[in-house]
């Protein structure tokens, strides 16, 4: 069995989950340095393919946020080098990727989704924007949340009490992205749950409580120490634990996604489960959500990330 030694971690890239994907870049580099593995870091640039073939790591561990971290583009690339990586291949992370898709491939399986629609940018123009949001707001009801249907860190994402709100909402949306999400806003418990497979199969870990102080788990609650209380594991009674950790592995399974992985769910208070997205690269900052269930499994992070990186050595 091949030993594992040397480890390039991806970070950076060039979308608004820049400044996240570094920090989360650097603790997956520090915590494998501790275990005496030789880690490498870099980000997406004109030097990466240079690298990639001149001094070859044994794998490369990707903590890219965003495109095109997430939307199967550098693992195109990676496959395309032969180097081994850590996380979904570019298939899955292109299904992922794209909201309306997953949430379209999750809800095939049978999970719960909230109400909603997509739409692009150019059919408010053409259809008049007042006119679309008036219908859209009576056709599925107020509140509502809006969010960009790619990307991360809910950057453009907002909810809307009003048709005033929602117009608001789409222009924010509208800055990250071509295409909007509009969905029915779901009031339960906000988890996530994060999936690991680390050679004997996917295994969900503890579902995570978000609690935003402001009551929701934007950009600025997401990455502030001390604007979101977190509790790991959830508050949850036993059978709507499971359920969320079911309706995980259903999504881990139904976006054919590989080593890790995170969804994001609202518990409503009845028990069931929706699905919100899913996630091929999570956060690995001090406030992120996977450490924290890691934690709440007993599970050691930096064992666990030279685990993921070793398998993908193994797999060549």
């Amino acid at each position: 069995m091949a030993d594992l030694h040397r480890v390039l971690v991806l970070a950076g890239g060039l979308s608004p989950e820049h400044e996240v994907s570094v920090r989360s870049g650097l603790r997956v580099a520090e915590s494998l340095r501790r275990l005496d593995v030789e880690v490498q870091t870099a980000d997406v640039d004109a030097a990466l393919l240079g690298r990639l073939a001149a001094d070859p790591p044994q794998a490369v561990f990707p903590v890219l946020h965003g495109a095109p971290g997430e939307d199967g583009a550098i693992r195109e690339v990676l496959e395309t080098s032969g180097v081994p990586y850590v996380g979904a291949r570019p298939d899955a992370c292109r299904a992922a990727f794209s909201k309306p898709i997953a949430k379209s491939l999750v809800a095939a399986e049978g999970v719960a989704v909230p109400r909603g629609v997509t739409l692009p940018k150019t059919a408010f123009r053409d259809l008049g924007a007042r006119e679309l949001v008036d219908r859209i707001a009576a056709a599925l009801g107020l509140p509502l949340f809006v969010k960009p249907d790619q990307g991360g860190s809910a950057f453009g994402a907002a909810p809307a009490s009003t048709t005033d709100e929602l117009s608001n909402a789409l222009v924010s949306s509208f800055a990250y992205g071509d295409t909007a999400m509009v969905e029915e806003r779901i009031d339960g418990t906000e988890i996530a749950v994060g999936v690991l497979d680390t050679g004997d199969g996917p295994v969900a870990l503890p579902p995570v409580e978000i609690v935003p102080d402001g009551g929701v788990y934007d950009y600025s609650a997401r990455y502030t120490a001390g604007r979101t209380e977190f509790f790991a594991p959830a508050r949850l009674d036993a059978a709507a634990a499971r359920a969320a950790m079911d309706a995980a592995l259903t999504a881990h399974r139904a976006l054919g996604l590989r080593d890790l992985s995170r969804t994001d769910m609202i518990v409503e208070p009845s028990g069931r489960v929706v699905f919100l997205e899913a996630n091929v690269a999570p956060g690995m900052t001090e406030t992120s959500l996977f450490p924290m269930a890691l934690q709440a499994a007993g599970m050691d992070f930096g064992i666990t990330c030279r685990e993921l990186a070793h398998q993908a050595l193994l797999r060549g």
